[in-house]
């Protein structure tokens, strides 16, 4: 009977210590999380529940498992298997705690700080530093598995002599990977590109969704995800436009022809504008900037609070300015010119008037000789 009950006390009595330990812990965290509106920590500490209740489980058994008597012939292979789940869910708390603390300070920083520029580049920062935390307790809780067994232990001792050699030839032989680890972390704490910045790269425009140790994922205007590897943005030049401050100015072109009314256009311009919640009323313009033997190029200037809102109001005025000009001026519209071409007005230089002068005299001369060479004729 003892052999029966021993068993179901050691690992009952463990499952449910630790679901009322799990149980009153997250009710300690719901309350702390009601009375501390102002930080998520508490909140975002509940997500380590099950990790939380692994580790108490994990820990609890293993410690009582010799007391069981259970499967004893069994006993090397239980309690290793035992020992890896503590490992592996003390990995997995740890990181949710890590996620839960950085977090927290990122939210704090966010509310304290107005300037999007900077929020942003902070939590590019933090993204990275918890990819980091990650995989250095991922690669500490994988080596604490491994030298749990014997044979990983003696073959430690090669594996640290020829750690010079294997050090080398995985250099080599990572070598781009090695290079885009530091180029994300050079982006992440050089200010160079941070999530959510427009950017226009090989002729593409987007914003910067994603960016890991290895590779940035960047969101175009049509849904689409180019994903380059960091390295490309420490070697080759890119437009940033949301460096600095996240305002632009936005150009607007038209080809009209020579005849057409430009300060009729500048007041046409200042009304689109103020019909356009895009616009952010800090600057307007409109100038001829090229002239060619059909058109003029004529330029306005337009500004907005960031790359969205500038496509917005350049589209608007585009639009609204074409239909104005074909309904109150079509003629300033470009146009083919089918006529014929004007005579140029008679030259009044003093070379001109000479040349009339000689061409008059000229005529008379001619006139009186034709008069001397006329036979007379009359009566005899």
């Amino acid at each position: 009977m003892e052999n029966v009950l021993r068993p179901l006390i050691v690992l009952g009595g463990s499952v449910v210590l630790t679901l009322a330990v799990g149980w009153v812990t997250d009710q300690l965290l719901r309350k702390a999380d009601g009375r501390h509106h102002e930080t998520p920590l508490w909140g975002l500490l509940r997500r380590a529940r099950v990790p939380y209740q692994l580790v108490l489980c994990a820990a609890l058994l293993r410690g009582s498992y010799d007391q069981a008597d259970l499967l004893p012939q069994h006993r090397v292979g239980v309690g290793r298997t035992l020992t890896l789940v503590l490992i592996g869910s003390a990995a997995w708390l740890v990181i949710r705690i890590a996620a839960a603390v950085v977090e927290t300070s990122y939210s704090r920083y966010a509310r304290v700080h107005r300037d999007p520029a900077r929020v942003r580049r902070v939590r590019t920062q933090v993204e990275l530093i918890m990819r980091v935390v990650s995989a250095i307790v991922g690669v500490v809780a994988a080596a604490a598995m491994l030298l749990t067994f014997p044979a990983m232990r003696a073959a430690g001792a090669s594996l640290l002599a020829s750690a010079g050699i294997l050090g080398i030839v995985a250099g080599v032989a990572a070598q781009s990977t090695l290079s885009n680890m530091f180029a994300g972390l050079q982006i992440a704490f050089g200010d160079m590109v941070r999530i959510g910045d427009t950017v226009v790269v090989d002729g593409e425009w987007g914003t910067v969704e994603e960016i890991t140790l290895t590779f940035l994922t960047v969101r175009t205007w049509d849904e689409r995800r180019i994903t380059m590897p960091v390295s490309y943005f420490t070697s080759k030049p890119f437009e940033n436009w949301s460096r600095g401050s996240s305002q632009m100015t936005g150009i607007v072109y038209w080809h009209l022809d020579h005849s057409a009314p430009v300060e009729a256009m500048r007041e046409q311009l200042r009304d689109i504008l103020r019909s356009c919640p895009a616009w952010d009323g800090r600057d307007y313009g409109v100038a001829v900037t090229d002239s060619t033997p059909n058109t003029i190029q004529v330029r306005a200037l337009v500004t907005a609070k960031d790359a969205d809102d500038i496509w917005t109001v350049r589209v608007t005025v585009r639009e609204r300015m074409i239909t104005w000009l074909s309904e109150h001026h079509p003629y300033a519209l470009p146009r083919v010119n089918t006529a014929d071409a004007a005579l140029p007005p008679p030259r009044t230089s003093a070379d001109g008037i000479l040349r009339a002068a000689r061409d008059g005299a000229a005529r008379d001369g001619a006139a009186v000789r034709r008069a001397h060479e006329t036979p007379r004729t009359g009566r005899g």
